[in-house]
């Protein structure tokens, strides 16, 4: 009778212990209307009839002017005659892109006018880099039609230089992330182009589908552009080695997935294999996805992938994938020689598999150390909420739902598209920014995240300003070992935060940071106390 009652009490203590670190959980709460974010995105029409309108948009946060805080990048669409119905005209002239700076206080200031950068053409996705090395960063535009390239003249304001620069890739645009693909010391530019519409003429479809899917319409080909070091670019796609005529893509990112120092290239394509270009450091690159696992997933047949991210899910020091899609999504882990489909024994495809996946997250938001997944989620052809997804990693190759401990908002349903996460009130923690279709986006801030220890590397090119894209920030905290690459150009037609952060758990100080830049050499320091944003400038 005594063990029964030690055995009943052992077990009580574990449930009670295991509601106590469920209740000690970080919360995401809702401060959009708190921030004053008034931006509300629109498919340029009032009823969602067609593969433009239902693509959807992105968002970005960069430091745009320089000042230590992250500022907010939207996207809108417009009116346009060959996409919308009538109806929407009178839409047309009144939507534009907007751009928020931070106030440093949690309130952000519209402040689109001024800078200069109220595209109003059909915008889907945005990215931004320094790719004239002058200290401050550029923003380039994804546009159904012709790209927008804006150059930062470094006093708030900035200069369309769409035309001059050649980017003006007049083909339809969703994503573009930027990195050193030729180790020349600037930054190039890989511009993911998604199909050929046809202003609405096929209609052998199934009505209750909504619209046409992709596979209705002729691919486009992707287009890599190589920085000349002179404000212009020339499309090297084809000398690269990576000229796909049919490609469909949603979005890709970058990374150096063999270890090899070198950046890679990751696109996710629609209803189509993915593809996967091993950079070999001479300037061209090999198809290699299909050797390495990485063109299918969920059992082989192609999927409508969505927004790549890369990170170290399982701290084994190479890089791996996770991509939404409009079924199970992909969890591919890295080992070396292969990719190995983990989405099931996982336990995403149970969570995932109930949703339309789009903006895809791997992050740590609760700062223990491990990456856990956030997914923007909603219908793909009709206007139907669904709920987002908040997976924990814990730390044993298993996520756990949190999302209903994760706060109110977490209960709420809208129709997901782009998603990314940045530090925007350096506090820490990672906080998540949702972009809504034809509706207001959602600014979610981290409430408990920062309850760990963490670090944050802001790694800079010599002279201290030039954010050092592609650098691999190591950082090493008694067993734990986490690897990141700085390639903030990630997930579905967005871009995070530039700044590398690791999530430290209860350690006060890291045994070691180790920053590799792009030109190889190295830069290591020891016993970095925890809980500071530590800028880290390369030596000339």
């Amino acid at each position: 009778m005594n063990l029964l009652k030690s055995l009943i009490f052992v077990l009580m203590f574990y449930v009670t212990a295991g509601y106590g670190v469920a209740e000690t959980l970080p919360i995401f709460t809702d401060v959009t209307k708190e921030a004053r974010i008034k931006a509300k995105h629109s498919y340029g029409d009032y009823e969602l009839n067609n593969i433009v309108e239902g693509t959807g948009a992105g968002a970005m946060f960069f430091d745009y002017d320089g000042d230590g805080w992250l500022d907010i990048y939207f996207v809108n669409g417009c009116w346009l005659k060959n996409v919308n119905d009538n109806r929407g005209r009178r839409l047309r002239g009144k939507l534009t892109n907007t751009l928020y700076r931070n106030n440093g206080d949690g309130t952000f200031t519209d402040v689109t006018e001024k800078a200069g950068v109220g595209d109003k053409n059909y915008g889907a996705g945005c990215s931004a880099a320094d790719f004239d090395r002058d200290g401050d960063l550029d923003l380039y535009v994804l546009n159904y039609g012709p790209n927008v390239l804006y150059r930062n003249n470094g006093d708030g304001t900035f200069t369309d230089i769409s035309r001059a620069s050649g980017l003006a890739n007049s083909n339809w645009s969703l994503s573009a992330p930027w990195f050193d693909y030729d180790n020349d010391g600037d930054l190039d530019v890989y511009v993911v182009n998604y199909l050929e519409y046809d202003d609405g003429k096929f209609r052998s479809y199934y009505p209750a589908a909504g619209y046409p899917g992709p596979l209705s319409y002729n691919g486009r080909p992707d287009a890599l552009y190589r920085n000349n070091g002179d404000g212009t670019f020339t499309d090297v796609t084809k000398k690269a080695g990576i000229f796909r005529p049919d490609g469909r893509g949603m979005s890709a990112t970058c990374g150096d997935l063999d270890n090899d120092g070198f950046p890679d290239i990751y696109v996710a394509n629609d209803a189509m294999e993915n593809y996967y270009f091993r950079n070999t450091g001479k300037g061209t690159f090999e198809s290699k996805g299909l050797v390495m696992g990485l063109s299918f997933g969920e059992g082989g047949q192609g999927v409508s992938s969505m927004g790549p991210a890369i990170g170290d899910v399982d701290r084994d020091g190479w890089l791996d994938i996770y991509i939404p899609d409009m079924g199970y999504g992909c969890l591919l882990m890295n080992k070396k020689d292969y990719f190995e489909d983990r989405t099931a024994p996982s336990n995403l495809a149970l969570v995932c598999g109930q949703y339309t996946g789009w903006g895809g997250i791997l992050f740590d938001y609760d700062c223990d150390g491990y990456l856990d997944v956030f997914v923007a989620n909603g219908n793909a052809h009709h206007e139907y909420t669904e709920e987002d997804v908040l997976m924990r990693n814990d730390g044993t190759g298993n996520f756990v739902d949190v999302a209903d401990k994760s706060g109110t908002y977490f209960r709420e349903k809208h129709v997901g598209r782009g998603a990314t996460y940045g530090d925007y009130d350096n506090d820490g923690d990672l906080d998540l920014l949702v972009v809504n279709l034809n509706d207001t986006p959602k600014l979610l801030r981290n409430d408990g995240g920062n309850r760990n220890n963490w670090l944050i590397i802001e790694a800079k090119l010599a002279g201290g300003k030039s954010d050092a894209v592609g650098v691999r920030v190591t950082v090493t905290a008694g067993p734990l070992t986490q690897v990141q690459d700085l390639i903030p150009v990630t997930g579905y037609l967005s871009q995070a935060d530039p700044r590398c952060h690791f999530g430290l758990g209860k350690r006060a100080v890291a045994d070691a940071v180790e920053i590799r830049w792009p030109d190889s050499r190295t830069t290591k320091l020891t016993n970095v106390k925890a809980n500071q944003i530590l800028k880290v400038i390369q030596k000339p």
